[in-house]
């Protein structure tokens, strides 16, 4: 399929997919903002008010960490699965298979438009005004959406051949959590070359951490590890449409017969 009619489809099936998910709720377009929103809530409700986290900024420091962390996971988890959701029209034509991931893909993205707005409200209410220093985003979300597509299709296509691997995302998902520095400062971390691994083996602990030194402390991140993880990412892109575009008719098969 050409690139330009690849893309223009996965667009026109986002949008009608989102369309369709509104009309089933009274609230319609508003959850896009209530969900993530009551996410940050319930935690902040948890850590800061129950346990005493001890910040006074805690909620400004979750929320930078939590919706970032919820594109992330909420696009994998509902990408995973898109593949094996849609077994009824691979039946019917032979399609690229990566178009499935990358419409839950999208759908995700124009939802984490609104929430971003969430994001920069809260910052903004903590007394940080909008700067040119927070251009420096752009770059953050660009690898971070790179990350998410190379993991979606890997998702899809595990959870396409074994269907145990949704309980296996899951509680990655779960993992990652608790591992990426969400409820608390990974800089923190008293040992540097244990610091340093966590910044370097799980990418969503350096890109929380990435939206946190723009947002909260007027700073620039370690463009460097950025750029390398934008290395990695891209591989990864390539290597996953070149295994679905190779294993399309396997999977068709073993998605039908499931």
């Amino acid at each position: 399929m050409h690139l330009f009619r690849f893309f223009s489809l996965v667009n026109t099936q986002a949008k009608m997919n989102l369309k369709a998910e509104a009309s089933r709720f009274i609230l319609s377009y508003l959850w896009w903002v209530i969900e993530p929103l009551l996410f940050v809530l319930i935690f902040y409700l948890v850590f800061d008010i129950l346990l005493n986290n001890g910040r006074a900024d805690f909620l400004l420091f979750l929320t930078c960490g939590k919706i970032p962390y919820l594109w992330f996971s909420k696009s994998v988890t509902s990408a995973s699965n898109s593949i094996v959701q849609n077994k009824g029209l691979i039946h019917q034509i032979d399609m690229p298979k990566a178009l499935f991931p990358y419409v839950s893909v999208q759908e995700a993205l124009y939802k984490q438009w609104a929430v971003f707005l969430v994001l920069f409200s809260v910052v903004m209410y903590y007394g940080y005004r909008p700067e040119l220093n927070w251009l420096w985003l752009i770059p953050v979300m660009v690898v971070q959406y790179g990350l998410i597509l190379a993991c979606s299709l890997l998702g899809a296509l595990c959870v396409s051949f074994v269907g145990d691997f949704r309980m296996i995302i899951a509680m990655g998902m779960m993992f990652l959590m608790f591992t990426s520095g969400i409820f608390w400062d990974i800089n923190a971390i008293a040992n540097p070359v244990l610091r340093d691994l966590m910044l370097t083996y799980n990418p969503i602990a350096f890109l929380i951490d990435a939206y946190r030194q723009v947002l909260m402390e007027r700073s620039l991140y370690d463009l460097k590890h950025l750029a390398a993880l934008g290395g990695v990412v891209l591989v990864a892109l390539f290597a996953m449409h070149g295994v679905l575009h190779k294993a399309s008719k396997l999977i068709a098969s073993k998605v039908m017969n499931s």
